[in-house]
């Protein structure tokens, strides 16, 4: 049976209270009444109180006004994890704009669509990203802010105002009175199918939900070490739930396996984000110490259970939670703690129901294989939703069902089973990869003829990258120069590990790749892999 504490508290027949869900309201709350506890420690030592993270949130609030932001107005942020990021977010909910953060390691044309389909007219950025949007057709925006000092630069003839136009006295904040659990809280861009990356809308209630079911473990007094990036549910999510529990974070960069452990000890973090396919895999294959059980770590989601998950619980004295999330429905499903069914996503909540289907949207009987659909009794509960795609946005949501694209079977105890993506997605570590967006960047090329990119098991766990590719006529294409031009279009983690290189591609009837027939092939000998040549690619550090 599910765990109670782990359920949503409110599925009943009226929507739950502002207070209790929009974050204007919840930082107040947090505001008044524990002031002085900590609510965030950053990498570098700082902190901040809950009344300092107020009085700077309201400043930044009160800069982006005089940028003429209001309710519903779109902002973009540019940022790695840390205290502009943060501080950029809080504030742009505390006006009611819409919160829209951007992948660091987007790119070219990647990073193009998302600023122009975001519709947004005002950017907040790193010094070190806002030379990638340079040459880029830039249809709406009307402002960059760098967080830097730097008041040299122009983008697209566009000035850039420096950090000071962030400074502004809180006294001329004027605070909405406006805000429901029903208005746009973010928008947050995944490329979890083949066409471009897709904009989530994502409500305050939906937010709220998603970081209850995903820490509803957590406590006051816990500390959630969030490593996650916040232009992901898992960073945002963890943040959230903090501060719903008047809880604390330590807010790192970015996962590094060689550092968790030391992490968790210097900030006393108690919870962790959560370990996500490949990284406890990476966590499980340090050395075995007398020591490892002793460490501050209880809980932590670990998405899925396997053998390798319950030893790690075991040997780092922890307890776990799994289950099955996206963007766009949050946790429709979770376990039992410390569940000990491999390879389950649990099953579903309160207030969610499932299904799985075929191509026609027919129920499929127990133990069949199906396309997992998704609805909620509560409006705004799941996103409502895509950007500015309203095709793509009724195809998914087709029948009034959220359709995942994932395949999972059930089994007669009600447990629900992972087996494979029906849409074409790569999954790698803990990234989901349009392969679409791959084909593009490779289409680029001159020589490329066709191109398909698929995903190809790892040993970390998920998949790596795999570019096939046949070269036009008179071309000859040289896989370590096809791999070194991708390594400057596309971000760090789409760039492909394995390039093989085809005459002539397996294609259908009607001359479509037969991606099927190369992943079954999967790393044949005249594949080039980059690991072997000894070339590693990694995110770009920002300082």
């Amino acid at each position: 049976m599910l765990q109670p504490e782990f359920r949503p508290p409110w599925f009943n027949p009226t929507m739950p209270p502002r207070e209790d869900v929009v974050l204007s309201y919840l930082l107040e709350n947090a505001k008044d009444n524990c002031p002085n506890d900590l609510f965030v420690v950053f990498e570098d030592g700082s902190s901040w109180t809950y009344l300092e993270l107020y009085d700077k949130s309201v400043e930044r609030a009160a800069s982006l006004q005089k940028f003429n932001i209001h309710k519903n107005d779109k902002v973009l942020v540019w940022l790695p994890n840390g205290s502009e990021m943060l501080l950029s977010w809080f504030a742009i909910n505390l006006i009611g704009a819409c919160f829209v953060p951007i992948n660091v390691s987007y790119i070219g044309n990647i990073l193009e669509h998302v600023v122009n389909n975001s519709s947004a007219k005002l950017l907040i950025g790193h010094d070190g990203l806002l030379k990638k949007l340079q040459d880029l057709e830039l249809k709406n925006l009307k402002n960059i802010i760098s967080t830097s000092d730097n008041t040299d630069i122009k983008v697209n003839k566009l000035d850039v105002f420096s950090r000071d136009a962030l400074e502004c006295p809180s006294s001329i904040f004027k605070k909405p009175n406006d805000l429901h659990p029903w208005d746009l809280q973010s928008i947050i861009y995944t490329s979890g199918t083949t066409g471009p990356s897709k904009g989530v809308l994502s409500s305050y209630f939906h937010l709220s939900i998603a970081a209850r079911c995903m820490h509803g473990h957590l406590k006051k007094g816990d500390r959630i070490l969030v490593n996650g990036p916040m232009n992901h549910i898992s960073g945002t999510c963890a943040v959230y739930a903090a501060l719903i529990n008047h809880s604390s974070i330590a807010l790192i960069e970015s996962f590094s396996a060689n550092n968790f452990w030391d992490q968790m000890m210097q900030f006393e973090c108690t919870v962790s984000c959560g370990l996500i396919g490949s990284m406890a895999q990476i966590l499980g294959k340090n050395s075995i110490k007398e020591t490892d059980r002793n460490n501050p770590l209880r809980f932590s989601l670990m998405y899925p259970v396997t053998k390798k998950t319950i030893e790690l619980s075991k040997r780092f004295n922890f307890s776990y939670m799994s289950g099955y999330g996206m963007t766009e429905i949050a946790i429709p499903m979770v376990s039992d703690v410390n569940s000990t069914v491999l390879g389950s996503c649990g099953k579903p909540r309160s207030g969610i129901e499932c299904r799985l289907v075929d191509d026609n949207d027919i129920e499929v009987p127990i133990g069949k294989i199906g396309e997992l659909v998704v609805r909620s009794d509560f409006p705004y509960s799941i996103s409502t939703g895509y950007h500015g795609m309203p095709e793509a946005t009724a195809e998914a949501w087709a029948n009034g069902w959220f359709h995942t694209g994932d395949l999972l079977k059930e089994d007669k105890n009600g447990y629900f089973y992972f087996v494979d993506r029906k849409k074409d997605a790569i999954r790698r570590r803990g990234e989901n990869i349009s392969s679409f967006e791959v084909e593009s960047a490779v289409y680029l090329s001159p020589k490329v003829q066709e191109a398909a990119a698929i995903g190809v098991p790892s040993l970390l766990g998920e998949e790596e990258v795999m570019i096939v590719v046949s070269p036009k006529i008179n071309k000859i294409i040289e896989p370590k120069e096809l791999f070194n031009f991708l390594a400057k279009t596309l971000p760090h983690y789409m760039v492909p590990r394995y390039v093989r290189v085809l005459e002539n591609m397996p294609q259908t009837p009607t001359m479509r790749v037969r991606k099927f027939i190369l992943r079954s092939e999967g790393v044949t000998s005249d594949t080039w892999d980059r690991e072997k040549e000894g070339i590693k690619i990694a995110r770009e550090v920002l300082r």
